[in-house]
């Protein structure tokens, strides 16, 4: 298996995705991830994976 561009520099960094939540604090898809969120390569809206927390904070907007 080869290796990324950042593991072969000694880069930190994780090869899981953000998900951006609307209500609760963004996760890592990889267990145990410990990497600051701005060290990772993807980062997806969490609609993008079926989750709902969006849906219910724009529901309940005033203005």
């Amino acid at each position: 298996m080869t290796e990324c561009r950042d593991c072969v520099a000694g880069l930190e960094h994780c090869h899981g995705t953000v998900i951006h939540h609307a209500v609760y604090r963004s996760e890592c898809t990889e267990p145990d991830c410990v990497t600051p969120e701005i060290v990772h390569t993807f980062v997806v809206d969490c609609d993008a994976v079926g989750c709902q927390c969006s849906v219910s904070v724009s529901a309940h907007r005033v203005g």
